[in-house]
């Protein structure tokens, strides 16, 4: 998947990852149970970004992020600095 925005200076363009749908138990959570991730793909970088690289999946502060829907799909526009971590 390509990134129809291509972010600036220090910011990435990310999607998030999907909800967990069941417990460790096994048990289904509903819609409203569910918590927002705060993982995500990386799907396009700004050109001051310099530790991070397309695909790389990242851990983001929660309420740091720009969200924009674009056919359907989530955006989040994310500072480098607001990056916690990325997953190996």
């Amino acid at each position: 998947m390509t990134s129809p925005i291509k972010p600036l200076t220090d910011r990435v363009v990310a999607v998030r990852e999907q909800a967990q749908t069941k417990t460790a138990s096994g048990l289904y959570l509903p819609d409203n149970a569910k918590e927002k991730p705060v993982v995500a793909k990386i799907q396009a970088v700004g050109p001051d970004v310099k530790g991070l690289k397309k695909d790389d999946k990242i851990l983001y502060k929660e309420y740091s992020t720009t969200e924009i829907k674009i056919d359907g799909v989530e955006y989040l526009i994310v500072k480098e600095e607001d990056v916690l971590g990325v997953l190996v």
